[in-house]
């Protein structure tokens, strides 16, 4: 048991490695508060877009959302850091990975946005035309609240897949959390940097999990 614990739950390992863990915790949370909200206001835009009946928007949009989640955010992280220096735009580390987020992220939103604002009756549109109202106010304050709540565990789940995604930054250096514990365990020789990163993820991502099986249980019931 005692090697067991020096091995996998070495605490004089993790005192000496806590601060690199930290900092890559912050660096989580950054590309986290930056990307999701992006992301979730690219997706709203495009399922709103859609709502368009020019065809060829339609299926530009369409496009874009069935392209963007095909390619893996990994796949799509290397190709914005690596190749868009040959066409003449060079991003460095933090903003490739917020966009790679961003344009994979707001694909998967606006599916889900699609599908609430479609979940809406096509009486409730009426009705809020009927009252004076323009396209983009009835949108605003009948259809994208109705839509939203209806589809509200499926955007809570896909957040929170969102701000996993967030390890990918490693593939471009970045030192996001699970980049600091690969590092830490590379200067210690012990996994207990990994097994606390994995602690520090399962922390975050609970209350959000519990919430997304409250949030589906109440639309069941409803």
């Amino acid at each position: 048991m005692r090697d067991f614990t020096s091995t996998f739950f070495n605490f004089d390992i993790l005192r000496e490695v806590w601060p690199l863990l930290a900092e890559g915790l912050w660096m989580t949370i950054a590309l986290a508060v930056v990307s999701v909200p992006l992301a979730v206001f690219v997706g709203l835009l495009i399922a709103l877009a859609q709502e368009a009946r020019h065809p060829v928007l339609r299926c530009l949009i369409v496009g874009y959302v069935d392209v963007m989640r095909a390619i893996p955010p990994l796949v799509l992280l290397i190709f914005i850091f690596y190749g868009l220096p040959f066409l003449g735009l060079q991003l460095s580390e933090y903003p490739a990975a917020v966009l790679a987020l961003v344009v994979n992220g707001s694909s998967y939103f606006a599916e889900i946005f699609r599908a609430g604002l479609e979940s809406v009756p096509r009486g409730q549109r009426e009705a809020a035309r009927s009252t004076g109202l323009t396209w983009a106010q009835s949108m605003t304050y009948v259809v994208v609240p109705q839509g939203t709540r209806n589809v509200l565990p499926d955007l809570v789940s896909n957040t929170v897949e969102l701000v996993k995604q967030t390890s990918i930054a490693s593939a471009v250096a970045l030192q996001e959390l699970l980049r600091s514990a690969q590092i830490a365990q590379g200067l210690t020789y012990n996994p207990t940097p990994l097994i606390a990163a994995a602690i520090i993820y399962f922390v975050m991502f609970w209350p959000f999990v519990r919430l997304v099986s409250r949030l589906q249980n109440k639309t069941v019931t409803a």
